[in-house]
């Protein structure tokens, strides 16, 4: 760990009603980051409209390890959005992480980005690369609609990354900071919009293998999730395109889609202030 002794880590674990899974989590993380990191860190949760106990689940955490505390919002933002907002925390730290709350990925696999991290500006856990271990594969159906938005997202954005979707990720400092403006997407959809605002800006994206366990109670809910993560790749790319400005009337439409799928609405884009401006 001698080339990161002196670095700041942030990591953020974004969490929706998470008070049963979390805690073991909260806990496994600061013991290993507290032994097997040199430099400082700090653990923030991101309530993203809970209506259970998981604040007080990660207050009682924080009251044992003081380098875990808690960023709420009340109301629901989505994954995305729970990350766009502890993103704004970036200019405390030199390296920003993050993962999933269940537990899918154990500190030790997020440690082994950590120690990559001289190799690229982002690194990422890929679980199919050859060497990942799979303790829990998922069920075939979500393995296939898995494949298949994997499909469609290299058909569209073109970035040869094999798997995006994996929530363990490590970006340098300045690689956030340069790209927070174009995050966009607030549902679990962000991934995508995060990889290729970093790929467009001409950041280094390292995938390396895994470790990774599929667990119960997963909020991915095939059909509407799918479906809001479709929609939210292909506004994405549109974004992009000399077509976007003139998307302007369906507006009301869009919205009117998110919320019958019960997803979040993205957030404006730079560039459609500019146009209005």
């Amino acid at each position: 760990m001698d080339d990161v002794s002196k670095h700041r880590l942030l990591l953020l674990i974004p969490a929706y009603n998470e008070e049963h899974r979390i805690e073991p989590v909260l806990r496994n993380y600061a013991q290993v980051l507290s032994r097997e990191f040199d430099g400082e860190f700090e653990i923030v949760v991101v309530l993203n409209g809970c209506t259970d106990n998981t604040r007080g689940v990660v207050e009682r955490v924080g009251r044992d390890y003081d380098r875990v505390r808690l960023l709420e919002f009340e109301a629901p933002i989505g994954k995305g959005g729970a990350l766009i907002e502890g993103l704004r925390l970036t200019p405390t730290a030199d390296l920003v992480g993050y993962v999933d709350a269940d537990g899918a990925t154990a500190p030790r696999a997020f440690m082994e980005l950590v120690r990559r991290c001289k190799e690229a500006d982002c690194v990422i856990g890929s679980r199919w690369m050859p060497g990942s271990i799979l303790h829990q594969a998922q069920s075939n159906r979500r393995q296939f609609a898995s494949r298949v938005f994997h499909f469609i997202v290299q058909l569209l954005f073109r970035m040869n990354i094999k798997d995006t979707q994996c929530g363990a990720k490590l970006m340098c400092r300045h690689a956030v900071e340069a790209v927070h403006s174009e995050l966009l997407i607030a549902d679990m959809a962000f991934d995508i919009n995060l990889l290729y605002a970093l790929k467009r800006k001409g950041f280094k994206i390292l995938e390396v293998p895994t470790e990774w366990t599929d667990k119960l109670g997963s909020k991915v809910v095939i059909g509407k999730t799918s479906l809001a993560m479709l929609l939210s790749v292909i506004r994405l790319r549109l974004v992009h395109s000399p077509f976007y400005r003139l998307l302007a009337p369906f507006k009301p439409i869009e919205k009117l889609i998110y919320k019958s799928l019960s997803a979040p609405l993205p957030r404006p884009s730079q560039r459609n202030r500019k146009n209005r401006e």
